[in-house]
């Protein structure tokens, strides 16, 4: 009979749209119920704002103020009602937990969504160096694993097999990425509570301060310009600073391979290239921010306190890290062995590690992003629309 009931429950739930009790969006849920009738921590960043303008929290708001929240730390820090208080709240750790299940829920194809809980640290390497040990089986093959010291990448894979084997993943990552967030979007946009007249009105000047929010990581200032808690309870910009030179540093190395793209396919100037050429300098900057953004981030990862975030999520987390790590630490290191012995075999790892960041891009930590930077646009139009809380005699 209560296992019935357990299910009556559950099923009117889902009808509803309503957070299932006992999942981590009832949790988070029931958290903000709490936090709406304190707002102490109102001023920190976009979540508590966006809060405020309900009274309940169904499944897809839920879903929205969990990507929106930065797990910058401050209001857990800040909060009289954060463990060991009865309510525990810990609004950063809940909604971590959520933001797994929304990139799983959503992911495509949906029988891929589970990949998000496997994909750690080991199964990430494994897979880099598993290709790039079939690669250099490959090239021994050839006879040129140790004797060959060319000075150009094509000698020892052609472009036209390098394209076939690479543009088919990336291809499937950015669609699996992009009907992921459609579907995330089409459940949380302020589309459904407001005439369509009225979110066009907005929608320019929403999607400017949402691009100029996620360029400018605004949300983890902590609320207040000082940053994020660290491991012993003190503000520090290291992580807002080593989240930016990933970003840019990943952004300056894809804008080198895109510029590189060009050169060759439209005006026939073939790699390798030198400086002071475009892709060599964009791809050197990129290439040394993205191993120092990457190596802060891991250390952070490794010391934060442990009420932040999810410990489950941990192994995904460092997988991503590591790969974009070891993908630009061999891109770099291909530009001092190349023309020597040691270069076919720095090429083969260093597609391998390429090859395994592209096929975990849509189900790893690199979806937060996607879906952060949905929740960060939509919080920008919600703003600039009136309320559709009914209070009192109103």
């Amino acid at each position: 009979m209560q296992q019935l009931e357990t299910l009556t429950r559950q099923a009117r739930a889902l009808a509803n749209g309503e957070p299932v009790p006992g999942t981590p969006e009832a949790e988070v849920s029931r958290q903000l119920t709490i936090c709406n009738g304190c707002r102490y921590c109102e001023g920190f960043c976009a979540v508590f704002p966006a809060m405020t303008r309900r009274l309940q929290f169904n499944t897809a708001d839920v879903h929205y103020l969990a990507n929106l929240c930065h797990n910058c730390g401050a209001c857990l820090h800040a909060c009289q009602y954060a463990p060991p208080h009865e309510f525990a709240i810990n609004v950063p750790q809940a909604m971590a937990k959520v933001r797994l299940r929304t990139y799983t829920d959503y992911a495509w194809p949906a029988s891929l969504g589970r990949l998000y809980e496997r994909n750690g640290l080991t199964l990430s390497l494994a897979t880099a160096l598993g290709l790039g040990l079939f690669l250099m089986l490959t090239i021994a093959l050839k006879g040129s694993l140790w004797q060959v010291a060319a000075s150009d990448f094509y000698a020892i894979f052609p472009h036209n097999l390098l394209v076939s084997l690479f543009a088919p993943v990336f291809l499937f990552a950015v669609l699996a990425l992009g009907l992921g967030v459609r579907r995330f979007w089409s459940e949380v946009s302020p589309g459904h509570d407001y005439a369509p007249l009225q979110v066009d009105s907005v929608r320019g000047a929403a999607a400017a301060e949402a691009t100029h929010d996620v360029l400018r990581l605004k949300y983890l200032d902590g609320g207040h310009g000082e940053g994020c808690h660290n491991e012993d309870d003190a503000w520090t910009q290291k992580r807002r600073a080593f989240h930016h030179a990933t970003f840019y540093g990943f952004m300056l190395c894809f804008a080198a391979t895109s510029v590189a793209t060009l050169y060759h396919y439209i005006f026939g100037w073939v790699a390798p290239y030198d400086l002071p050429s475009v892709p060599k300098v964009l791809g050197a900057i990129g290439g040394i921010l993205l191993v120092l953004g990457t190596a802060g981030l891991w250390r952070l990862n490794l010391r934060r306190h442990p009420l932040h975030g999810d410990a489950a999520q941990k192994p995904m987390d460092r997988g991503f890290i590591a790969l974009l790590f070891f993908t630009s630490l061999t891109g770099l290191g291909l530009w001092w062995v190349r023309g020597t012995p040691a270069m076919p075999t720095l090429l083969a790892l260093h597609l391998g590690f390429v090859m395994a960041l592209f096929l975990t891009l849509p189900y790893g930590k690199f979806a937060h992003g996607i879906f952060r930077s949905a929740a960060l646009l939509k919080w920008a139009i919600e703003k600039r629309l009136p309320s559709k809380l009914k209070l009192g005699a109103d």
